[in-house]
């Protein structure tokens, strides 16, 4: 009988640190971060779309940054207020991961254009950790 109450305060004391070790992580975890970029008007649309939009190795360099594209789009369904012309929204790990992108020379040379060629916004905002 003895051995049972062992096994069973074992068991139930793992359960336990193991419940804490879990919480502990949830509240080590960073929130993914965004970049959104609304593309009001595109003023110089050849110019827009060769330094920017066709950007060879454009993938790799987002990759690269452990970033993804989620939207990417010139299609809306207006609900409120006029949408913009183009939006775009990327998704990394953390916001450091997501500020080194931008900072990054590929990408400071992507936003020269687009800030050259559009009215367009662009910010980081961070997103809910689960």
């Amino acid at each position: 009988m003895r051995t049972n109450y062992k096994v069973a305060i074992a068991l139930m004391t793992g359960v336990a640190l193991g419940g804490m070790a879990i919480e502990g992580l949830h509240a080590q975890m960073k929130p993914p971060a965004y970049i959104v970029i609304p593309i009001l008007k595109i003023k110089d649309v050849a110019a827009f779309k060769a330094g920017v939009v066709d950007r060879p190795n454009a993938a790799a360099n987002l990759k690269a940054y452990g970033g993804e594209w989620l939207i990417r789009s010139t299609k809306f369904t207006k609900l409120d207020g006029n949408p913009p012309e183009r939006l775009i929204v990327l998704k990394f790990e953390s916001l450091e991961k997501a500020q080194a992108f931008q900072n990054s020379p590929a990408q400071k040379e992507v936003n020269a254009i687009r800030e050259k060629t559009t009215n367009s916004l662009s910010f980081i905002v961070e997103g809910y950790a689960n």
